[in-house]
């Protein structure tokens, strides 16, 4: 009998800014205090995602933000304090020092702004086999971002998010002598900057029953009650 694959020591690292500079993007027609709330909303789903996942071993959150501090805490995420907010790279980067200094074998970076995301997805993604040495690319609904890196071991590149950095990622990958494998998660493609990002994430959440409830909350109090999801939508 061959003998159960070992799962490698995975470290989800959520990066958050601060709250109140949280989805300019979204336009006048959502005031800085609502878009406070949906980051708020946003940052507890993905976090919710993350406790649920059973191959993530541990969460840490890298932030100076006190709120997210305390949702961090509050849901069993070891909290790191991002002294000089350089931004998501930056942030990425001291999670990673941590996941190191205690034994991780891996990372998983994602975004605070991915509230759809599915822990059975999630599992999915971390349960292929992968070499030791590997690069995981989850892109964005654009194509040219990059909404999750699992990193093999942690330090194998350095994160580069932002605008094309899923091509970014992919040469990094390529110049340590590595092929990123890209794959595709549904419910890690959306993250949200824009009112289109919005529009595009109620209507994945309209296709499905359960999961992001403090996002949908939020959601329905900004733009209304959701419909319900159409006839078999799991």
């Amino acid at each position: 009998m061959t003998p159960a694959r070992k799962r490698p020591r995975t470290y989800a690292i959520l990066p958050v800014k601060r709250f109140e500079a949280a989805k300019a993007r979204l336009g006048g027609d959502v005031s800085s205090g609502a878009r406070r709330a949906l980051a708020e909303s946003m940052m507890t789903d993905v976090l919710m995602a993350l406790r649920r996942a059973k191959t993530v071993d541990e969460v840490l959150v890298v932030t100076s933000e006190p709120t997210a501090d305390a949702i961090g805490r509050g849901y069993g995420a070891t909290v790191l304090v991002d002294d000089v907010e350089d931004g998501q790279s930056e942030a990425a980067l001291i999670g990673i020092a941590q996941a190191l200094e205690h034994g991780a074998e891996r990372v998983l970076l994602v975004p605070a702004d991915c509230p759809a995301l599915d822990p059975v997805e999630l599992d999915e993604l971390l349960d292929r086999e992968t070499d030791a040495r590997s690069v995981i690319v989850v892109p964005d609904r654009h194509g040219s971002g990059t909404n999750a890196l699992v990193l093999s071991p942690p330090d194998v590149i350095e994160p580069a998010f932002g605008p094309g950095s899923r091509a970014l990622h992919e040469q990094a990958a390529a110049a340590v002598g590595l092929a990123a494998a890209v794959e595709h998660v549904p419910t890690l493609a959306i993250d949200v900057d824009t009112a289109d990002d919005v529009e595009a994430l109620r209507d994945a959440l309209r296709e499905r029953r359960g999961g992001a409830a403090h996002t949908r909350g939020m959601l329905s109090r900004l733009y209304g009650k959701e419909p319900p999801p159409p006839p078999g939508a799991s």
